[in-house]
């Protein structure tokens, strides 16, 4: 096996008993990428090929001096590009950013740092994670490494295309409807949506703060757990976290016994592929055989979840992105002559449509008479559902679910149908709205692409869908799989 397809464990292991350095292990994600990103894949936007290796043999030095390293200490972890990095650039994938320059660390970053994992580069995305396929990246379209003429899923389509191609050992994404959880199912990778509040956000740019979360995707639940335990906890610059404290995730990581697992009937309806449907139901008995115990149960207001996603959703993207006006951030048009005019052509020509479309929707349904009728009533849908699933989250510990309601589309495919490619989140949004973790584990395969199951939690309770999802990994080898590119 080549030491870019090694998980964060094994690689950890050969660097501990000097088996390779950590500028091996980086020298073979980045060629790697020279191998297949440009040509193929379109994963990374820019790869931090200086900053990577002066980490990576500041690594190797502890190692030569007989120092134990921490598990993710020279790792190579590909970053999605709406995360700050200090001094590289954070474009989100969107003209009006194109050439800013990070002045300071996530929080999820600085941890990183911390810990000695080494920051490869930084991925594709829809503009500003607006998006489902990661085709309204402003610069171009990642392609999914099983069959390039398809998309890879979005927002966080680049980390994802990066991971399943093995151009890095794992990757950060952020999901706000399920673009870390859709990505990771249309690739065949492990993508981890934690609690809201559970990591912070503070350097993520914000998209829609209510429901935006900073995760792992990676080769398997064990190293979504380990990146998991590096970048959680309660941060002072981010006043949504928690003092929550983070479990041991990698403890009793194989356990099933005694959870239960609900499966809501409102999910398996005609609209879903039946081989995804049949795929999810054999999970189910897999569980059931190995001591998990499985209860049917509905959840009837939940197809309204992504209906209210998106009036949330692009309301708070229409307030989010005001601060883009060609003044205070990025792209400014030169030629205009007066402040109104600044504003319009810098925002009308660094923005690309889908935000604008975005936009458009959010400052209609909060304008003067249509904030009670949109806004306000779907929060008040958002509480009917969150009494509903809180309710059956008292019955069951965790809901599984398909992740998407099909396979990898093509490109192009449904790029004239915004509304179609709204309802690709639709199995997603539920967790979204709610704040619940949720994870997406592969559970097969049609013609050749890989199928994603998702597991949805209560709040706080990562550790029963790492549980969950480790432990079908261990039963399964459908996350060893790679594509042949």
């Amino acid at each position: 096996m080549n030491l870019n397809e090694l998980t964060i464990r094994r690689a950890h292991e050969g660097l501990r008993k000097k088996e390779f350095s950590a500028v091996d292990l980086l020298e073979s994600c980045l060629e790697r990428i020279v191998a297949v990103d440009d040509n193929y894949v379109n994963a990374f936007l820019s790869v931090t090929e200086d900053l990577a290796r002066k980490q990576a043999t500041k690594v190797d030095g502890r190692i030569k001096s007989g120092e134990e390293i921490g598990i993710l200490e020279g790792i190579p972890i590909a970053i999605k590009d709406n995360i700050n990095i200090a001094g590289e650039k954070t474009t989100a994938a969107s003209k009006i950013l194109e050439n800013y320059i990070a002045p300071y660390d996530a929080t999820v970053i600085k941890k990183l740092r911390e810990v000695g994992a080494v920051l490869i580069g930084k991925t594709n995305l829809d503009e500003f994670a607006h998006g489902a396929s990661t085709e309204n990246s402003a610069f171009f379209t990642t392609h999914n490494p099983w069959d390039t003429q398809r998309v890879p899923g979005g927002s966080s389509g680049g980390s994802a295309a990066a991971v399943a191609a093995s151009e890095c050992i794992a990757a950060l994404g952020s999901d706000t409807g399920g673009s870390i959880r859709h990505p990771a199912a249309f690739c065949g990778v492990t993508g981890l949506k934690p609690t809201y509040g559970r990591v912070s956000r503070y350097g993520l740019l914000s998209m829609t703060s209510s429901t935006d979360v900073i995760g792992p995707i990676a080769k398997n639940a064990q190293d979504a757990a380990i990146l998991l335990s590096a970048i959680g906890g309660l941060d002072k610059k981010d006043s949504t976290t928690v003092d929550q404290p983070l479990e041991d995730y990698l403890k009793e990581l194989d356990r099933v016994r005694g959870l239960t697992i609900g499966l809501p009937k409102e999910f398996f309806s005609k609209d879903l592929n039946p081989e995804i449907a049949e795929m999810v139901r054999r999970a189910a008995v897999l569980f059931e055989e190995n001591g998990a115990r499985i209860e049917e149960v509905s959840l009837p207001h939940s197809q309204y979840s992504i209906a209210i996603y998106y009036i949330l959703t692009p309301s708070e993207i229409s307030a989010n992105l005001a601060r883009y006006d060609g003044i205070r951030f990025g792209y400014q048009n030169k030629e205009a002559k007066k402040l109104f005019e600044v504003y319009a052509k810098s925002r009308g020509e660094g923005f690309g449509p889908e935000v604008k479309r975005r936009i458009m929707l959010g400052t209609y349904a909060l304008s003067a008479g249509y904030y009670d009728a949109y806004y306000l009533q779907a929060q008040r849908v958002r509480s009917v559902i969150q009494k509903e699933v809180n309710k059956v989250l008292e019955k069951v510990d965790v809901i599984l679910t398909p992740s998407a309601p099909h396979t990898a589309f093509k490109i192009g495919e449904q790029s004239d149908d915004p509304l179609k490619m709204y309802l690709e989140d639709i199995y997603m949004g539920l967790a979204s709205i709610l704040g619940l973790p949720a994870i997406s584990v592969p559970c097969g395969f049609i013609n050749g692409l890989p199928v994603g199951m998702q597991l949805i939690g209560r709040q706080f309770a990562e550790r029963d869908v790492l549980y969950l999802a480790n432990k079908y990994q261990e039963l399964t080898d459908w996350h060893k799989q790679t594509p042949k590119i």
